[in-house]
């Protein structure tokens, strides 16, 4: 990734200000809610405390590029069978937060789903443990698009 702005500019900002890439979201600038999380090389990063000038050459991912080319991911396609979100805020973190953790655990415990730390406010934990569980079962099935 090249940026030819400030280099402290926290990565969020960049996305949503000059990338116009809004489904990284914000929600508390100090990394704690998991709301802004993308994928940095490959794993799940919050956005709002990296600073772009920290992220020349290195690979990273939006909620807007994760869908497969011929449909949704495995992990799309619990979200919406389980009808996860409920406000939705948090989802797009959710989402890459869950992505990341089958790419390195494809058959993940509740202990390993409780290693993701994103906050809802709405509290659908529930139903976000469970949609990661069916998206680990599509996996397996090989229907992950």
């Amino acid at each position: 990734m090249s940026f030819d702005g400030d280099p402290e500019t926290p990565l969020l900002w960049y996305l949503r200000d000059e990338a116009g890439l809004r489904g990284t979201k914000f929600g508390c600038g100090i990394a704690a809610c998991g709301a802004c999380t993308v994928h940095v090389d490959g794993r799940a990063t919050r956005s709002c405390v990296i600073p772009v000038g920290s992220l020349d050459g290195r690979q990273v991912r939006t909620i807007e590029s994760l869908a497969a080319e011929n449909g949704l991911t495995a992990v799309q396609q619990a979200w919406m069978e389980l009808d996860v979100p409920q406000c939705g805020y948090c989802q797009a973190g959710q989402v890459m937060a869950a992505t990341d953790l089958l790419e390195r655990v494809p058959d993940p415990s509740d202990d390993d789903i409780a290693t993701i730390t994103n906050l809802c406010r709405c509290g659908t934990y529930p139903r976000i443990r469970a949609a990661i569980k069916r998206a680990a079962e599509i996996r397996r099935q090989g229907d992950d698009s």
